[in-house]
């Protein structure tokens, strides 16, 4: 059945990159626009590797604030294995520290301070376990031996699973997933692991950035697959299964970072996101799962509230406009584009809070 008006509550970011200074300055308000919530990711340069970094972050996030917006930033640390189990608790117990995140080595951007040895950061991993503090894992092996299309497969086999073995109470959330291994792991996991989806990823399959010519503003990390992997994300989106929920990634760089000689990895979806998973959760015919995939579903992964505050979506007769690119002091940053128009519009609401 059609619908042309429906209301959901305020959705969450479980997975976003704001960046710091003037890019900072430039895209936090279009996420405070539409998300009561994110969850911050630390990969800085330098990162996010303590407390009291997080706690500034925190603080440079909420000066940037557009005036009236209400928004949450949820704090996380880069996982090294430097990283102190007190310093852990402490950020923990004050309720600024809500996740640790795990970048291998080298796996995307400003990761080269992750893990190369795992077996380091057991005991972290244990006291992690523990206390219930998730771990928040980009998912992908970086070994040269090793596709970048299998990456996401391989990581999985070789170093999630035995974890988990090893450390069956952690908490775990696949970020970013990519593949229909990474769903069909993530659903048989059991309670203690869950995965987030991209906005892109379910709208674009590796064909968008490698058909027709490079097109590097639809190139991030981990990659898209095949059709056959994209189909598989969506189906786990659109299914209600409270495993899954809404991570944008979304992850802002100058245009001359993307069209260069060494590209970088990132689709910024900020601005669009929930205007895009309306469409998708439409052409599914499953807009009554939207709520459960933005809403509901990460909020009781974390043990937190839903958001009080209700976002309503109306389509519209004309499609919804936003702008190609925005200016970042004497740069641009490109909107992801999904390749088709977008009729569903939302009045951004900082109303509710959580």
């Amino acid at each position: 059945m059609s619908v042309s008006q429906f209301t959901i509550r305020q959705p969450d970011d479980w997975h976003l990159h704001l960046r710091d200074g003037d890019m900072l300055e430039a895209v936090v308000g279009h996420t405070s626009a539409n998300f009561a919530r994110a969850i911050i990711m630390p990969n800085l340069v330098p990162p996010v590797v303590t407390t009291e970094q997080a706690a500034a972050y925190q603080k440079r996030i909420l000066a940037s604030l557009p005036d009236g917006h209400k928004f949450e930033p949820l704090m996380t640390l880069y996982l090294t294995e430097a990283t102190q189990i007190a310093d852990i608790d402490a950020g923990a117990k004050a309720g600024l520290v809500k996740a640790l995140k795990l970048y291998p080595a080298g796996a995307t951007t400003n990761s080269d301070s992750g893990v190369k040895d795992f077996d380091k950061v057991m005991p972290v991993l244990e006291h992690m376990a523990d206390i219930g503090l998730p771990l928040l894992v980009h998912g992908e092996v970086t070994s040269p031996d090793v596709d970048i299309f299998d990456r996401e497969a391989v990581f999985i086999e070789s170093v999630l699973d035995p974890i988990r073995q090893k450390v069956p109470n952690l908490r775990v959330v696949m970020e970013h997933v990519t593949t229909s291994d990474a769903v069909d792991y993530v659903s048989s996991g059991g309670a203690n692991i869950a995965a987030t989806i991209t906005t892109h990823h379910l709208i674009i399959n590796r064909n968008a950035y490698l058909a027709g010519g490079i097109k590097p503003h639809y190139y991030c990390l981990p990659v898209a697959k095949r059709e056959k992997h994209r189909l598989a994300l969506r189906a786990a989106a659109t299914s209600g299964n409270a495993q899954f929920f809404l991570g944008t990634d979304s992850a802002p760089h100058p245009d001359s970072a993307k069209i260069s000689e060494c590209g970088c990895a990132g689709i910024y979806t900020s601005i669009n996101t929930l205007n895009c998973l309306a469409h998708v959760f439409e052409e599914d015919d499953a807009l009554d799962q939207l709520e459960a995939f933005a809403s509901l579903n990460g909020p009781a992964f974390y043990g937190l509230p839903v958001n009080e505050g209700r976002v309503t979506f109306t389509k519209s007769r004309e499609p919804v406009v936003f702008p190609k690119k925005f200016s970042v002091q004497n740069e641009c940053v490109t909107v992801f584009d999904p390749g088709f128009l977008l009729y569903w519009q939302n009045e951004p609401s900082n109303a509710g809070g959580i």
